[in-house]
């Protein structure tokens, strides 16, 4: 019996078909293998890099302030404030410590510009506590760094 030249034909073409498609899908298969081993690998930084240790939150109580408030409607009122700072760490509690008649001098400017009724209220003191840390924040010279002040806490409030 003679074979089918049709069908001779045919069985070459189908099986070189099938090897390019199964080549295809080993090149994708291998590519995102390889996309997803460098993904999961690679490092976030140097190798040697050391990974910054969270710092515990310190506290620095700052003395109580008094302070002429802007006049309204013809009343001079007063203000008597007492906060702490939380800084980032005991490095920044001696910065603060270091630099303490500037942080007073920043924050009498900050206090002595405000008037009763800003402070008023408790929407008031957060804007107030947010002023007080960017005041904080400032660099205390010329190309140091920002101070890593986070909260405000008052512990005392007196509007009079």
């Amino acid at each position: 019996m003679k074979a089918d030249p049709k069908a001779e034909a045919a069985a070459p073409k189908s099986s070189k078909k099938k090897m390019i498609v199964i080549a295809m899908i080993a090149v994708v298969v291998l590519g995102i293998s390889g996309s997803a081993a460098w993904y999961f690998t690679k490092s976030s930084g140097p190798a040697t890099a050391e990974v910054k240790k969270a710092v515990k939150p310190e506290f620095v109580v700052i003395e109580a302030f008094t302070v002429n408030l802007q006049p309204e409607n013809g009343a001079e009122q007063y203000l008597q404030i007492q906060f702490t700072l939380e800084v980032a760490g005991l490095e920044q509690v001696e910065v603060i410590k270091t630099n303490m008649a500037r942080v007073r001098s920043r924050v009498l400017l900050l206090l002595s510009a405000k008037k009763a009724s800003e402070l008023s209220t408790v929407e008031g003191k957060n804007v107030l506590s947010k002023e007080i840390i960017g005041a904080v924040k400032q660099p205390f010279s010329t190309g140091a760094p920002v101070q890593e002040v986070t909260d405000v806490l008052f512990t005392s409030f007196i509007i009079q």
